[in-house]
């Protein structure tokens, strides 16, 4: 099975929706995504995700599952950076603050830093890694400890349109790892478009691994250049995002 992690176009995110670049980009990735022999869509329920998946299910003539639980993940938190006030974006945190706290780190026990632990940020995390196995499931493969059981191998390709921190939590669900070390390690721009696959060693068992993460050569193909949102500034004071 192929899994397709599509990000939303280029945000305005007061208005939850695409800038005009954003759906110039969209209008670019339908070209690159409507062709692929998709077995099922899903859309986060947000506006952004919704118009970026639009020409591609145009394109296609499908429609797709609207996923209340593909939206973007957002959870109050307590941020160090954010003077104890609650932030709605519970993962973003400077540097310097997360890692101090190697435990942030551990793909077992992440959610036990002192902040994550004084918000729902386990409980939200969980609702959504339940729900994305149930569509595993649904398509053949079972959830089992730390691997997951063929049942009904297949290669089969479900493309989620939704947002990057919501891919990195399935992410970390599938590589067994810690959601922070990829949201933070990883940048990806707007509808950029993870790969990952299913491998199958020995009968009855898989695994997923990513073959592309953050593609984006939908757009240099077109020569539009990526937008710079997901990354902060390259050197500080330079005139780029810098929190």
């Amino acid at each position: 099975m192929k899994l397709l992690l599509i990000r939303h176009g280029d945000p305005d995110y007061e208005n939850d929706c695409l800038t005009p670049t954003g759906k110039r980009e969209a209008e670019l990735l339908a070209g690159r995504i409507a062709p692929l022999p998709i077995k099922d869509y899903y859309v986060s329920t947000m506006g952004r995700a919704m118009e970026t998946a639009a020409p591609t299910l145009r394109m296609a003539g499908r429609e797709a599952v609207a996923c209340d639980w593909l939206r973007e993940f957002q959870v109050p938190c307590a941020r160090p950076d954010k003077g104890g006030e609650l932030y709605h974006i519970p993962w973003d945190w400077l540097p310097q603050d997360w890692l101090a706290d190697p435990i942030l780190l551990d793909p077992f026990r992440w959610h036990e830093n002192e902040v994550f632990a004084r918000s729902e940020v386990r409980a939200a995390y969980d609702r959504v890694i339940a729900e994305f196995d149930r569509v595993l499931a649904e398509h053949g493969y079972v959830r089992d400890g730390l691997w997951y059981r063929a049942e009904r191998p297949n290669t089969d390709m479900l493309a989620f349109f939704c947002h990057f921190g919501l891919s990195c939590v399935l992410m970390s669900h599938l590589m067994n790892c810690s959601p922070m070390v990829l949201w933070h390690g990883l940048a990806m721009a707007p509808t950029s478009v993870t790969v990952i696959n299913t491998e199958e060693r020995r009968p009855g068992i898989a695994s997923f691994r990513t073959a592309a993460a953050g593609d984006i050569s939908h757009l240099s193909a077109a020569g539009q250049p990526p937008s710079f949102s997901a990354r902060f500034c390259e050197i500080y004071g330079n005139g780029e995002r810098q929190d």
